[in-house]
């Protein structure tokens, strides 16, 4: 499947080395006039820069096919479709006989019995995370009105950590200063070793992995489900959804089975008036419905898995085992491009879960 979402719902197509790539959004209410300079911007948050990135570069000059008139949305699905414009396609002739290790080549050859496209990975490659970027860009003006952030920073790569979040209390202004960085830390000072790790990464034909941290702000108690529909299984479904995401945890996540119940229960009190929480291990969600506390999300993205090192491999047509050299334009890293794509997909979620409950004039 590559639609999704509840009551603002999405389609994704194309594939990383096809004419185009483009998402259908289906939901939105009519009258909303479109930021173009706020999409643009985030899609050169997450475009590849200098050493640190590939060197495939494409510039993502969408077109609006339709559901726009005038600058505005008319109630139609708004379609946009971003042409690939530079592929090399070459590199990867061997993919169709030997799959690249910790890629989606083997299971989707399996799936789709060898008819999918494996140039660039196809429809699971990081390309069609550009489509992402528009969605959240449209959710992230709707929900700013509503005074709703979404905040994300890297919270590692390999051994190199930043400052996590404050989990009680975070500034607005934090929040909005990360949105607009392009390598967003909460602790600056950690960058120069975090792109030294990178680079040393690339330099050895390896790549390196780390964590996204997420955090929300300002959305009110009470919003989410119990159970399948909570707050925590829908944005994993969307958290996974993006390529290279391999871990989800709220708040304390897997940290918390280090504690006692007294250590890690977050206690209540009134403060002006508003019931919060003395404490945030939970990560703003109980029951799978908000608390009104910030919202606290962190997400595992796996090392890029085409490295130019020798690696084992299969030939699916002989039914041989062969060493692979995997050639072509990758990341040594991808936390630096897929923080950006998280906050995007946060924003879009949100949008999706509290439209269940708001009218369609509410997002104009």
């Amino acid at each position: 499947m590559n639609s999704f979402g509840n009551n603002l719902k999405v389609s994704l197509f194309g594939e990383s080395h096809g004419d185009n790539i483009g998402i259908v959004i289906d939901g939105l209410a009519s009258g909303i006039e479109i930021d173009f300079n706020l999409i643009d911007f985030e899609l050169t948050k997450r475009r590849p820069k200098s050493i640190y990135s590939t060197s495939r570069q494409e510039t993502d000059l969408y077109q609006v096919l339709s559901g726009l008139y005038l600058g505005k949305t008319t109630g139609a699905p708004l379609t946009f479709v971003i042409p690939n414009t530079n592929k090399i396609s070459t590199d990867y002739q061997n993919v169709f006989d030997t799959p690249r290790p910790s890629h989606a080549d083997y299971s989707a050859y399996v799936k789709f019995d060898g008819y999918n496209d494996p140039r660039g990975g196809g429809m699971f490659s990081g390309r069609v995370t550009a489509l992402f970027m528009i969605v959240g860009s449209i959710a992230k003006q709707i929900l700013n009105k509503q005074g709703i952030e979404v905040a994300s920073h890297i919270l590692k790569i390999h051994h190199v950590h930043d400052q996590s979040f404050n989990p009680v209390h975070i500034e607005v202004d934090q929040a909005k200063n990360l949105q607009n960085l392009d390598f967003p830390l909460i602790d600056s000072t950690v960058e120069a070793s975090m792109r030294e790790t990178i680079l040393n990464a690339k330099n050895n034909e390896d790549s390196v992995g780390g964590i996204v941290e997420t955090a929300i702000l300002n959305l009110p108690a009470g919003i989410g489900n119990p159970l399948f529909n909570s707050i925590e299984s829908y944005l994993s479904s969307l958290y996974y959804s993006v390529p290279s995401v391999k871990g989800v945890e709220f708040g304390d996540g897997f940290n918390i089975t280090n504690a006692f119940g007294s250590e890690v229960n977050d206690g209540y009190q009134i403060n002006n008036g508003k019931i919060e929480t003395l404490s945030n291990h939970n990560g703003g969600i109980l029951g799978g419905i908000t608390t009104g506390m910030p919202i606290i999300v962190k997400c595992a993205i796996k090392p890029t898995p085409s490295i130019g090192k020798p690696q084992s491999s299969v030939n699916l047509k002989s039914n041989e085992n062969v060493t692979l050299e995997i050639k072509g334009r990758h990341d040594p890293a991808i936390v630096n491009r897929v923080v950006h794509v998280i906050n995007a997909v946060t924003y879009y979620g949100i949008l999706d879960l509290l439209m269940g409950s708001k009218k369609s004039d509410w997002m104009r």
